[in-house]
């Protein structure tokens, strides 16, 4: 008999093949006739042992299509270890005799080949019967050919488990796909597009595939289909991910813009099996950032005039003060270094382009620029570099012209053969940039105080930027290192 566990476990496998009380089905009804015919019986079922009847997936020269559990053989040949199980007389046997088998329809004799699952549960049995006994049973031929048989009526069922399980997968998939916000399609791995989410056709209205092939490039505004196609010709060719912006006409008859993506899906070899890509609809967001990058031109703009104001303000008081010239002078600098550091954090302003990230290491050229000269590698920027925002690139300028200017009067860029070299490391999540003079007058030890500019400099540092300012009075030249927070120099990333 079969324990309590196991018989749970038993059913929980039949469960899974979701396969009691299905219609017929031919390749079924097959194996049941060529069992018959091998083992030269009137009678082959496919019998499913269910908790309280044997249900018949298929039935050859038998009309019912179950009986009572307790009454059946099967029970019993499914509670055997043994593959096949064999009544030579159920007349004979005290389980059977008298029963209704017998007295029924009159079987005297039964072979089952155990239906067993990979993890060894035994759902039922491939049988044959005759009303007449069998004393000698089944040949060896037939009784191989019978758990043959039965071996196939269970890859038959892994079969339509696995079809099965697909196709509830697929449905489950294309309801997630249909409920989702973007536009989702799918292609073959030549590129042509044979699957569209429902978001797509309520998006542009189009009747259900009308766009399949290639007929969703009509879909593309006229001035993007080229762009387009040369993008995805190239996806394919290559299998790198597809991405592009473009505009797609809208039920309405207007163009929105959109941003298309689409990711390779590849088997273990590597081969593109498939292609998965959404649209979204990014036509708002794209409006409101024109309108915002308007409105950052127009603030440059007058930032700009600020700048040359207060320039001219400077120069103004200095014409009146002259013993304020000197300190006019250094102002009027620092003013134009921020200005030039403005102009190349938004080199766009003019051309009304979009944002982009700047690198530090072309800010700090821009901005030592003057201090070149005719020697090509008076000033040398090397290592590591980070990506800046303009609310960095402000304390930044600051800094940086203060070490030009000081150089300029006291160190490297005050001799023919000075030089300067700048190295940025990442140490962790901090950027430290060593300024490092060489070539200059000797060093004959730090300043006895700390001067405006050089005040100015690490409040700078320490205060807008949260980072680290250290000076080294070597004699072979000024050494100034800069520890900052990578995370602080741009709200685009480092």
């Amino acid at each position: 008999m079969i324990d309590d566990l196991e018989e749970r476990r038993r059913l929980d496998a039949l469960d899974g093949y979701k396969i009691i009380d299905t219609e017929p089905e031919s390749t079924f009804d097959d194996l049941t006739s060529l069992a018959a015919r091998l083992c030269e019986a009137p009678v082959a079922l496919i019998s499913l042992v269910d908790a309280d009847r044997q249900w018949f997936k298929s039935a050859k020269g038998f009309s019912e299509t179950e009986t009572p559990r307790e009454i059946s053989v099967c029970t019993h040949a499914i509670a055997q270890d043994s593959p096949l199980y064999v009544v030579p007389d159920l007349g004979l046997d005290p389980r059977f005799a008298g029963g209704p088998l017998v007295n029924g329809p009159g079987f005297r004799f039964y072979a089952g080949a155990v239906l067993r699952t990979k993890d060894g549960a035994a759902l039922g049995t491939l049988c044959v019967l005759d009303r007449k006994p069998r004393p000698d049973g089944l040949t060896p031929e037939q009784g191989d050919g019978l758990q043959a048989l039965a071996r196939q009526v269970m890859q038959l069922l892994d079969l339509r488990q696995s079809l099965s399980a697909r196709a509830e997968a697929y449905v489950q998939l294309r309801a997630m796909a249909d409920s989702l916000p973007q536009m989702v399609w799918s292609t073959r791995p030549d590129g042509f597009h044979d699957y569209y989410n429902a978001g797509w056709y309520e998006f542009t209205g189009v009747p259900v595939g009308s766009t399949d092939g290639e007929a969703w490039n009509g879909m593309f505004h006229a001035d993007d289909q080229e762009k387009a196609w040369a993008k995805w010709r190239h996806s394919l060719a290559t299998g790198e991910p597809y991405e592009i912006e473009y505009r797609l006409r809208h039920h309405s008859g207007e163009y929105r813009w959109t941003l298309g993506r689409a990711r390779a899906i590849r088997d273990a070899e590597g081969r593109v099996t498939r292609w998965f890509g959404t649209c979204t609809d990014i036509h708002d967001q794209k409006r409101l950032s024109e309108q915002e990058n308007l409105l950052s031109r127009e603030l440059s703009h007058r930032i700009k005039n600020i700048f040359s104001v207060i320039s001219g303000l400077v120069a103004l008081s200095a014409r009146r003060f002259p013993l304020a010239a000197d300190f006019a002078r250094d102002l009027r600098e620092r003013i134009n270094a921020l200005g030039r550091a403005h102009d190349f954090v938004r080199p766009h302003a003019a051309a009304g382009q979009a944002s982009q990230a700047t690198q530090m290491s072309q800010l700090l050229a821009e901005l030592l620029k003057p201090y070149n000269t005719d020697a090509t590698d008076r000033i040398v920027i090397s290592g590591d570099d980070a990506a800046i925002d303009d609310q960095v690139a402000t304390p930044l300028a600051l800094v940086f012209h203060e070490l030009a200017t000081n150089a300029a009067k006291y160190g490297a860029f005050s001799t023919p053969d000075g030089q300067v070299r700048i190295h940025g490391s990442r140490q962790g999540d901090r950027l430290r940039i060593d300024w490092i003079e060489t070539g200059g007058p000797p060093v004959n030890g730090p300043a006895a105080s700390e001067g405006f500019g050089s005040t100015l400099a690490r409040l700078s540092v320490e205060t807008q930027l949260g980072g680290k300012l250290e000076r080294d009075w070597a004699k072979t030249g000024l050494i100034v290192s800069l520890t900052l927070p990578v995370g602080s120099l741009s709200r685009k990333g480092g």
